[in-house]
């Protein structure tokens, strides 16, 4: 799992953390232990490769996680996420 950079500012962690909840209001998905670690770990991924901002975060995460199924552990795609 990626390690959250502690030197992050306080509004780049709410960038991270809306993007996630936008992706689980946009795919009327209930938030559960392993999809938010995933999503969030994706998320910071995404970050510190330079994908920074808000809407940037939201699209990528839809379109790699294209709905809650993408997330399961024994999903097709999901070898690619861990």
């Amino acid at each position: 799992m990626t390690e959250l950079n502690l030197s992050l500012q306080i509004e780049d962690v709410n960038v991270l953390s809306d993007a996630v909840r936008t992706w689980y209001r946009h795919n009327h998905a209930t938030p559960t232990e392993q999809s938010t670690q995933l999503l969030c770990s994706a998320a910071v991924d995404l970050y510190n490769q330079g994908h920074r901002t808000r809407e940037e975060l939201i699209t990528l995460l839809i379109m790699k996680f294209d709905s809650l199924h993408s997330l399961d552990v024994n999903a097709l795609t999901s070898t690619s996420h861990h």
